[in-house]
């Protein structure tokens, strides 16, 4: 077996690197696990390899022994920026119907098909810009794509404060979309700072921090909105009387300002081409240098030729190299803004068949998935037959409950789990778990009308564990998704480019998802007998089909190693 004549990153793999290129030693036991890049200065912290340890279901837990160290500073700072986002973006659904009411161009009868295109527009342009953010980290470094998307975000919080229109609330909202590619940025973050041995311990926290963002936020929003319920009696009162959902979006703007604080002090750089960069501070400081060379000298530094060139391979060589380039005629130059990246990998290398499919089935996951949160909802809160009666408090009470019944699960149970299935089949058993729950929950009895204590129990039993069933798969399939998107990378500078596609595509799905099941469970209702069971029919089958194409395309020899566990890469790993 040869290697690329480019230099390969073995971040996520469970093999050592070779010490010297071409086919590995016949005892790689004896290579040493040290990199010249742990240099101690604060980059990204990068766990050591155990070359005995045996990954059981290809990332579904390793003993404690052969378990990598997680930096544990990296994931506590990814975890305060993934909470401060979804604490900030789940703010906005307790008060949007009553916003999207107030605007003088929408009809009252209507609301909730207004409230469904503002939220769409949001995913609607996420869909369009996650794949550029995506492939921009992979070119410019990670931090620089988080700081940007996390200050502009902040500021379309802002200005989604003083909308007054539905077209201002329409546009504020696609432009957040569009700026904003944090979440595919984070997941990549993620699986460059661990490898196989500890990657199942560090992503089982992303949902879990999601979790509790869908608590935070909401409350923010819920009991901040339209603050002044009187006459106003000064300037700020009088500010939040004119803009009654200003305050909400202000404080959301203020945790993503704190967390803007907390990502340039303490996250770390973990795109290897960037880590040789000056820290970003210093980077800007160095535009005004280029842009003052760039009006006022015939030929700027950063076009000349180098003499200090080095290749990939003999900076991996070498840990010192001067901070400061010269060029030809001995005069020094300031530091690059920007690493030196190779030729982008190919469109090619890196979407291969099994990683086509595996896009498609996630892009079938998130549609399912937000369609059965769109629909549930609607269904348990329309009348009898074609709904179940349920009043708000009782539904907000069931969503409550079984979140916190799945971060529990996540804690406790998920590693277990994911021990025994792997990767691949724990991500299966998410694609079966939304089919089961789709096809059963149009089955749950009427709550409250049959005779009989226990009778009017076992429809609240049954409505529970069709949930609990939803919610589990979809945590599950969340966390074993991102770790095979990890593993799918065919190198770790491109995994940034892959978790933006994904991210791309999963906004595709969110895009559509609640326009499509809103539409189906609206025929539904025309028809007289079982009527709920077309848009849950229907959605049940793309999560059919979704399954299939998981277990027909996204699988074979390529999954299985040599001690037969999963190898949770969809393409061998390092191997070319």
């Amino acid at each position: 077996m040869r290697y690329l004549e480019s230099s390969v990153h073995y971040q996520t793999f469970p093999t050592t690197p070779p010490v010297s290129r071409g086919a590995p030693l016949a005892n790689s036991n004896n290579l040493s696990t040290s990199s010249p890049d742990d240099d101690g200065h604060g980059n990204a912290s990068k766990a050591s390899l155990n070359t005995n340890s045996k990954v059981t279901g290809g990332g579904g837990g390793s003993g404690d022994d052969d378990q990598s160290t997680i930096p544990k500073k990296q994931l506590l700072t990814l975890a305060i920026i993934s909470l401060a986002e979804q604490t900030a973006l789940n703010s906005i659904s307790p008060y949007l119907p009553q916003m999207t009411g107030t605007f003088p161009e929408v009809d009252q009868r209507k609301v909730g098909l207004y409230v469904g295109i503002v939220a769409s527009s949001f995913a609607a342009a996420q869909f369009a810009s996650n794949f550029f953010w995506g492939r921009l980290s992979d070119r410019i470094g990670r931090k620089p794509v988080i700081l940007f998307g996390t200050l502009a975000t902040a500021a379309c919080f802002i200005a989604f404060g003083f909308c007054r229109t539905l077209w201002q609330a329409m546009v504020v909202q696609a432009i957040m979309g569009l700026v904003n590619g944090n979440a595919g940025i984070v997941a990549t973050v993620l699986g460059e700072i661990t490898d196989k041995s500890n990657q199942s311990s560090a992503f089982k926290y992303l949902p879990v921090v999601y979790g509790i963002g869908g608590i935070t936020g909401p409350l923010i929003g819920g009991l901040l909105a339209r603050p002044v319920a009187g006459e106003p009696s000064g300037p700020i009162t009088e500010l939040f009387a004119k803009n009654p959902y200003l305050l909400p979006n202000a404080v959301s703007a203020g945790v993503l300002l704190l967390d803007f604080l907390f990502i340039t002090l303490l996250l770390d750089e973990s795109l290897k081409e960037a880590r040789k960069l000056p820290p970003l501070g210093e980077r800007v400081k160095n535009l005004f240098v280029w842009l003052w060379e760039f009006t006022s000298s015939s030929r700027p530094s950063y076009i000349r030729v180098s003499q200090n060139y080095r290749d990939e391979e003999e900076d991996e060589e070498e840990e010192d190299s001067p901070p400061y380039l010269t060029d030809n005629s001995g005069s020094s130059s300031p530091p690059a803004l920007f690493p030196e990246a190779a030729a982008p990998v190919p469109y090619r290398s890196i979407l291969t068949p099994p990683i086509i499919v595996f896009l498609m089935t996630y892009t079938i996951f998130n549609l399912s998935n937000i369609s059965y949160n769109s629909l549930y909802p609607i269904f348990v809160s329309s009348p009898p037959p074609i709904g179940r009666g349920l009043s708000p408090k009782e539904i907000g009470f069931s969503l409550s409950f079984v979140g916190v019944v799945t971060i529990i699960f996540q804690l406790l149970l998920f590693g277990p789990l994911l021990a025994r299935l792997g990767n691949l089949w724990g991500y299966r058993f998410a694609l079966g778990g939304f089919v089961a729950a789709f096809w059963a929950t149009p089955f749950v009895g009427y709550i409250g009308s049959a005779d009989g204590q226990s009778a009017k129990i076992l429809p609240w039993i049954e409505l529970y564990s069709v949930l609990l069933l939803k919610t589990v798969a979809a945590v599950v399939g969340l966390t074993c998704a991102m770790l095979l998107i990890t593993n799918a990378s065919p190198k770790p500078s491109t995994l940034g480019t892959l978790n933006g596609l994904a991210q791309t595509l999963s906004a595709g799905g969110r895009a559509i998802g609640p326009l499509i099941s809103g539409g189906l469970f609206t025929l539904s209702a025309g028809v007289a007998n079982g009527g709920e069971l077309l848009a849950w029919g229907v959605f049940g089958g793309v999560a059919g089909i979704g399954l299939g194409l998981s277990l027909w395309g996204v699988g074979g020899g390529s999954f299985v190693d040599e001690e037969g566990g999963e190898e949770g890469d969809l393409e061998g790993g390092a191997e070319t």
